[in-house]
């Protein structure tokens, strides 16, 4: 039997009640499969470690999970802490550290999900979004000078590499390859920012004669935006930058009907490091602690988790699990215009786990 290490770390909000969840319904679907187990290790990291230490992690933290198979994260953010020292104190530390350089975001409507675009089918968005997760506007490249004074000063500078493009782009271009329609969309904002975008546009199509039977095109990032609203089906696999993915990724999870749903992967697809997997739907403060989160995001994370470990019958498993409670609509939390609460979403994933039979029992 295979035993999987996995580190998991709630982090803030809502992180501390949706990760736990994630783990008992992981619990579940390996005690009903028999072929795996897992063993978790928590780590207390986030905004009260920071209260506690002065930092969100320890120096030497990454060190403690290095090891690991893979890494269930919750959220990093809290009202206290500035936003900055919570992503960059805890995330990106261990984004970095790891070299996860692909960020991976599934966007689909599962069933029963009432999504704002009224004219889509469900089949018509069921996109991927991969995100640069290394550079570009995130490479913490800048500073302030002047501080306090009428000619304060402050940069940011984003910062792309030919090494880092073309990973990223050789990446999106096969992930597009291995899907049924093998189209690439490819987001840009080279008519404005001339020297780096403009790279990205080179570099993408020196990585396209590589890949000659994917189909692709160039969009606009702001373009985009509206082709993902009015023509949805005309997108699959789609990548962007580190800033643009990020805004683009949200939009996507509240046309698919919320963030609450919304999974994502940072992947270090050279498996040098464990990769991380996360929900997308942030700390919530406002909700932490009643019982309201919508779980599905994490169960979604704990899906692509499954499918990096080699587990695909039971990443199946688990997503028709999920796509049977989304169904249902006294099963849908808040964030989707229902009831239910946290832990009834749970129990009902994992009671249709413990029912179901994997396809190669031991």
């Amino acid at each position: 039997m295979k035993t999987y290490q996995i580190a998991t770390i709630p982090g803030d909000g809502i992180g501390k009640e949706v990760i736990p969840a994630g783990q008992q319904v992981l619990e579940t679907l390996a005690a009903s499969s028999k072929l795996f187990r897992f063993e978790f290790e928590n780590f207390e990291w986030g905004g009260d470690w920071f209260r506690q230490h002065g930092v969100m992690m320890p120096a030497d933290g990454l060190d403690a999970i290095r090891h690991k198979d893979a890494i269930l994260f919750g959220s990093a953010g809290d009202p206290d802490i500035p936003d900055h020292i919570t992503l960059w104190g805890l995330r990106l530390k261990i984004c970095q550290g790891f070299d996860q350089y692909a960020n991976v975001r599934p966007t689909r409507i599962l069933p029963g999900i009432d999504a704002p675009l009224k004219r889509c089918g469900r089949d018509d968005l069921n996109w991927i979004i991969v995100r640069e997760n290394s550079e570009g506007e995130y490479a913490g490249v800048g500073g302030r000078v002047h501080q306090g004074h009428p000619i304060e000063a402050a940069t940011d500078v984003s910062i792309m590499t030919r090494a880092g493009v073309e990973r990223i782009m050789r990446f999106a271009f096969r992930l597009a390859q291995s899907r049924p329609r093998r189209q690439l969309t490819v987001i840009t904002k080279s008519n404005a920012q001339r020297h780096a975008m403009v790279m990205w546009d080179e570099i993408a199509l020196e990585i396209s004669k590589e890949f000659p039977d994917v189909r692709w095109d160039k969009e606009l990032v702001d373009a985009s935006t509206a082709r993902m609203i009015n023509r949805p089906a005309s997108l699959d696999t789609i990548v962007a930058t580190n800033l643009h993915a990020d805004i683009l990724s949200d939009l996507a999870a509240a046309l698919a009907g919320s963030l609450g749903i919304a999974p994502t992967g940072n992947i270090d697809p050279e498996r040098r490091f464990p990769s991380m997997f996360e929900p997308i739907h942030g700390s919530a403060f406002d909700i932490m602690g009643k019982g309201l989160a919508n779980p599905v995001g994490t169960f979604w994370s704990a899906v692509m988790m499954l499918e990096h470990l080699g587990e695909a019958d039971a990443a199946a498993r688990l997503m028709q699990a999920i796509e049977k409670v989304t169904a249902d609509p006294a099963l849908h939390t808040g964030d989707l215009g229902g009831k239910a609460s946290t832990a009834q979403v749970t129990a009902a994933i994992c009671e249709l786990l413990a029912a179901s039979k994997p396809r190669m029992a031991a």
